[in-house]
């Protein structure tokens, strides 16, 4: 079939259409299909918004029997039989067991609306203006969260000045020898530093878009504590990094404290579909009525799904172990692909790590050889050196198994392909 009419009509600020060329017609599980036959296993995974796969049975079997029932579709903030199953489940799978104490404020359909949310409710409560962000952040396009975002060609895309937001170097930023939190502790509390206090500092603890850059504990709860010492918040970015991704359901539950505000959005529905929250602290929830709103943020059949996916994978500990279980493999893995070109080191955690190469012509080969042979992987950082992988956390022990596999050749063909450029590489 043509894909024409979308080269015609499609804008030109597509991005993933240009790095695989064909056109799906279906997917299942860990594989996408396309309309000429072909086969890929899926280590994108909708940029990390299908964690439990495509079309996964436990969560289609619950929306089509909703929709078979006439259910309410979409409800602003009404409420909803759909709404309180979701916060029933939300509050015994992930509330109860962690033992935290969050309101829940649902927002528009995407991660950026939360982003904004948080931004705005942080500075309505702290009475300040300013949020603090890190290098590598990526925090959505909408200009508040764009503000926040480091990415230097998303920035230039806003053609206005983006305010109000402080950049602060990352865990690691300047190298292991460099401690960054001290750097932030001077700056901010130094009379003449030239920086106020913030209303709120928004970090990932993996930054997915940054490079898959992953900060330590004792960085975690060194912001932590210096944002209570001087009245700010801490806001959360788990909006990729979240709903298992990094082996647990929040990323900052081994890092061993809860922050003030959390952002959550794509595998949240668990199905694909739109739906993002806010979860704050209940001291922190000092909104009027109306004065953040959205028309989708009451999405029923997310609602539903979403609940689906609690019940199925969170009312105990088997789905984490078991996520904990291909953390290890894809290590494991990667360290070994990694041996195969000189100089690439393994980043991130859980279900969310990747291959840093020091030239980034070799991440890009990587990928587009991998497509290739029937994976869909992505890149990430600021040069898209980083190979990024985000299978379904759901994926079989073969397909995983599978896909590695894959990676590993288009790795070594890059690696061949690059040699005349690149004598120091090693092919095997």
């Amino acid at each position: 079939m043509s894909s024409e009419p979308f080269l015609r009509l499609e804008s030109e600020v597509r991005v993933y259409s240009r790095q695989y060329p064909t056109v799906f017609r279906r997917a299942s599980g860990s594989h996408l299909y396309d309309e000429n036959g072909g086969r890929y296993l899926d280590f994108l995974a909708c940029a990390g918004a299908l964690n439990y796969g495509h079309n996964n049975p436990k969560l289609s079997d619950a929306l089509m029997a909703y929709i078979a029932e006439e259910g309410v579709v979409t409800s602003l903030d009404l409420w909803t039989t759909a709404k309180r199953g979701f916060i029933e489940a939300f509050e015994s799978h992930v509330l109860k067991p962690r033992r935290l104490d969050y309101k829940l404020q649902f927002v528009g359909p995407t991660g950026t609306n939360a982003v904004e949310a948080a931004m705005k409710l942080a500075r309505k409560a702290t009475g300040r203006t300013t949020i603090a962000a890190f290098t590598n952040a990526f925090h959505g396009v909408s200009l508040g969260a764009l503000a926040a975002t480091a990415n230097g060609s998303k920035r230039t895309g806003a053609h206005t000045p983006l305010q109000d937001v402080i950049r602060l170097p990352y865990d690691g930023y300047f190298g292991d020898g460099v401690d960054t939190m001290r750097q932030i502790r001077q700056w901010l509390t130094d009379p003449s530093g030239g920086l106020d206090a913030p209303a709120a500092f928004i970090v990932e603890t993996v930054q997915g878009e940054g490079g898959l850059n992953a900060l330590s504990a004792r960085w975690y709860q060194q912001l932590l504590a210096f944002a209570r010492e001087i009245g700010a918040l801490v806001i959360v970015d788990d909006i990729q990094a979240g709903c298992g991704r990094t082996g647990s359901f929040f990323s900052f539950e081994p890092l061993g404290a809860a922050p003030d505000i959390v952002c959550l959005s794509k595998s949240l529905s668990g199905f694909g579909l739109p739906m993002s929250l806010v979860l704050l602290k209940p001291e922190l929830d000092v909104w009027a009525p109306g004065e953040h709103n959205g028309t989708f943020r009451g999405n029923n059949l997310a609602f539903v799904t979403a609940a689906a996916a609690l019940t199925a994978y969170w009312a105990d500990d088997r789905f984490q172990s078991e996520i904990r279980a291909k953390e290890t493999a894809i290590r494991t893995a990667l360290e070994k692909i990694a041996g195969l070109v000189p100089g690439t080191r393994v980043k991130g955690r859980g279900m969310m790590q990747g291959l840093a190469f020091d030239d980034p012509r070799l991440a890009d080969a990587t990928m587009r050889v991998a497509f290739a042979h029937g994976l869909v992987i992505e890149t990430c950082g600021p040069s898209d050196e980083v190979v990024k992988l985000l299978p379904p956390l759901t994926i079989s022990d073969e397909d995983l198994s599978q896909g590695l596999g894959i990676l590993r050749d288009a790795v070594s063909a890059a690696a061949c392909m690059a040699e005349p450029k690149h004598p120091h590489l090693r092919a095997v």
